[in-house]
């Protein structure tokens, strides 16, 4: 762990545990929490809580974006409600434990770090929440609630993002732009919190009528991550399908797909691109199904005619994904990845910023792959380093300069000798023309 990180985290641990302190000592629990009006009923109400929340916090599931999502969101907006800041406090400090941080699954830093963001956001919002007047109206206290829900969710992205931020030296606002999409789904449960506190009023025992709603929120939060895994499994089968028709060609796709990827987080595109370039890296060459054995494996030089044949596989591969309509991001990606910077490509001859950029992002990394691997018609490699020589070399010709250069701040040119794109060096090629070998990218 670096030294950043880890007084980010011993100052966060000091602030969360001083503003538990203090409010714990200042602020006395609502009678609202206790099961029977007295004493002892709030410490059963505290507990009764801490209870569901720690079954809420149970089953997460890991989300595409990488975070987890659970269902411990609702009890604990619930407790805001009913408790105060006090009991908030300490029902996110102790229901929101999971079992992997039993088992020592996670580093005692993690486990604070887990603590630090969910607590102090508890807290801030249920303080919030108790100051909002006129609260004994029902639609107001609901839509305190709502907004009470926002701030404890939004406080929590945001220090997740900058303790992750942190750790793995990603800038914050990619972060907060992966947890985008969990908001929709952590504010459905704000209603569901506030059902659950009035229910409990009336009837504390009536509140575990819920667990069915929560469990079943749960089964889809899984259901759907199970869906989006299934189809990019299926996607990777078919891309390796078309891949291995030819053995120098097996697992071509994926790795276009990661130096893509990688050239994309680079240039700092948005989730939703990089989930483009996921998907259109694997099915980049899906049209090549459409080309015969004798032109895809052939290892002299194509004739003219055979190049038609060959350059129609991006037009076929767009037509047999095109009925698919989630994957709509990925038709100009397939479509346009053999575009030229000049125009001179195939299959549209568009130019410049013509081109998807998207494309333009491909284009580089399944150029950079091909000639770092042999081919039938090269069966000698180029070097990682002759390689980039020639995107420079070609940069403002064939290549987007601007994604050349995002290439150059990935791992795959890391460390490697860069001529730039002013002080381009003569490298001896293998075989064949330069623009030959870049142009083929197969």
């Amino acid at each position: 762990m670096n030294r950043r990180l880890l007084v980010t985290l011993v100052c966060a641990t000091v602030g969360t545990a001083a503003l538990l302190a203090a409010v714990s000592y200042f602020c006395k629990p609502t009678e609202d929490i206790s099961v029977n009006r007295t004493s002892s009923g709030v410490l059963a109400g505290v507990a009764f809580w801490v209870c569901l929340t720690l079954l809420g916090s149970s089953l997460p599931v890991r989300m595409p974006s990488g975070s987890s999502l659970d269902v411990a969101f609702a009890p604990l907006v619930a407790t805001m409600t009913l408790g105060g800041a006090a009991v908030a406090g300490w029902v996110s400090l102790i229901g929101t434990t999971q079992a992997r941080e039993v088992r020592g699954e996670v580093p005692w830093y993690g486990v604070v770090a887990n603590r630090c963001v969910i607590v102090a956001p508890s807290i801030f919002a249920a303080a919030v929440l108790q100051a909002i007047p006129s609260r004994e109206i029902a639609a107001v206290d609901f839509l305190a609630t709502t907004f009470a829900a926002f701030i404890c969710f939004s406080l929590n992205v945001l220090l997740t993002a900058t303790f992750v931020s942190l750790r793995e030296g990603q800038p914050v606002s990619r972060q907060l732009r992966g947890s985008g999409g969990a908001y929709l789904n952590m504010l459905a449960l704000a209603p569901v919190a506030w059902l659950m506190a009035q229910m409990y009023l009336s009837a504390w025992w009536a509140v575990l009528l819920f667990a069915v709603p929560l469990y079943t929120t749960r089964l889809a939060f899984r259901r759907f991550v199970e869906v989006r895994e299934m189809f990019t499994e299926t996607v990777a089968s078919l891309a390796e399908a078309v891949d291995k028709r030819d053995p120098l060609t097996s697992g071509h796709s994926h790795k276009v797909q990661e130096i893509a990827m990688d050239i994309g987080r680079a240039m700092k595109v948005s989730d939703d691109d990089l989930e483009a370039l996921e998907w259109g890296g694997l099915l980049h060459d899906i049209g090549k199904i459409g080309v015969r054995d004798d032109v895809l494996l052939k290892q002299e030089r194509l004739t003219r005619e055979e190049r038609e044949k060959m350059n129609k596989h991006p037009v076929l591969g767009a037509d047999i994904i095109r009925p698919v309509k989630h994957l709509a991001p990925e038709l100009p990606i397939i479509l346009h990845h053999h575009e030229w910077f000049n125009g001179s490509g195939y299959p549209d001859r568009l130019a410049g910023e013509e081109i998807p950029k998207l494309a333009r992002i491909l284009h580089v990394a399944d150029a950079f792959e091909a000639m770092t691997a042999p081919r039938p018609y090269r069966m000698t490699a180029l070097t990682p380093e002759q390689a980039l020589a020639e995107l420079r070399k070609f940069g403002g010709i064939q290549f987007d300069p601007e994604v050349v250069d995002a290439f150059v701040r990935t791992k795959w040119a890391r460390g490697l000798p860069d001529p730039g794109r002013d002080d381009v060096r003569d490298v001896p090629l293998i075989g064949q023309a330069a623009g030959s070998i870049a142009g083929a990218a197969t």
